[in-house]
């Protein structure tokens, strides 16, 4: 839980010290307009609900499930613009969601449940790139506002203690004397959750403006490869071989619609 709260706080630091030297501060004022604001706090509390699954997940050892996930957000955030912004869906696409569809149910007969976490991970963050979708915001400004939103959450988690016996309380700053006792990697590791967190968002809206479509469809998909790899090469995580088989229509599914975006996008010429 700390670690959480450590992200959306060193996120906030990180972002808003950008937008400070930048001279932008319109994300400051974001509740002036009230469906902006309600927004903004949906996005916020859905980012952070992301992050602690996710951050849940790897310590459980369930990186290779919430791997998953990563892979079907943009499948689910293509009916979702399909039902909320009316856009259009290819072909193409509604085969690649009926392939993952088919893996998900697959992994469900294979373990006796539901990929909840899988479906959690990804539900929460298309509905954020919906949210992001409403708000006239730049994509830095947004995430400042959102953290700002969270920060009081991140507060609380950062200054409480998470006992199993006596549930959680709060401990003001002497929640924090466990970090005395942290070598200097990990806190260097907690103090660096901002940067890795809003660099990459940085960079990947900047990237969205001069890439073709179908780059970024594939870009979005290493990630969850990587985290599949080492999930299953580094953490050692149990994999029955038989779920290669659920996973592979997961990974058909990417293929296609990656190549759904490649029909449609255009050169970028300059």
């Amino acid at each position: 839980m700390q670690v959480i709260g450590f992200r959306i706080l060193f996120s906030l630091f990180t972002v808003g010290l950008v937008l400070f030297l930048s001279k932008k501060f319109s994300w400051l004022i974001f509740y002036r307009n009230r469906n902006t604001g309600f927004n903004i706090i949906l996005a916020g509390l859905l980012i952070t609900f992301n992050w602690g699954l996710y951050i849940w997940a790897v310590n459980e050892g369930k990186t290779i499930e919430a791997s998953l996930g990563y892979y079907i957000t943009p499948l689910i955030t293509i009916v979702l613009g399909f039902c909320f912004f009316k856009e259009k869906l290819k072909v193409l696409q509604i085969i690649a969601f009926g392939f993952a569809f088919v893996g998900v149910m697959l992994l469900t007969v294979f373990t006796g449940r539901l990929p909840w976490i899988s479906l959690f991970f990804a539900l929460s963050f298309a509905v954020y790139s919906v949210l992001k979708k409403t708000v006239k915001l730049s994509a830095l400004e947004s995430l400042g506002a959102e953290t700002l939103v969270a920060a009081p959450v991140g507060l609380l988690l950062l200054f409480s203690n998470f006992g199993t016996t006596q549930g959680i309380q709060f401990t003001g700053l002497q929640g924090l004397s466990y970090m005395m006792e942290l070598p200097n990697i990990i806190l260097f590791a907690l103090a660096f959750c901002g940067v890795a967190t809003s660099l990459p968002l940085f960079l990947f809206a900047s990237g969205a403006k001069i890439l073709p479509l179908s780059t970024l469809g594939f870009i979005q998909f290493i990630s969850p490869t990587m985290s599949f790899l080492i999930g299953l090469l580094v953490f050692r995580e149990s994999f029955p071989v038989r779920n290669f088989i659920a996973f592979g229509f997961i990974w058909a599914a990417a293929i296609i619609y990656i190549v759904s975006l490649r029909r449609t996008s255009k050169p970028n010429i300059s």
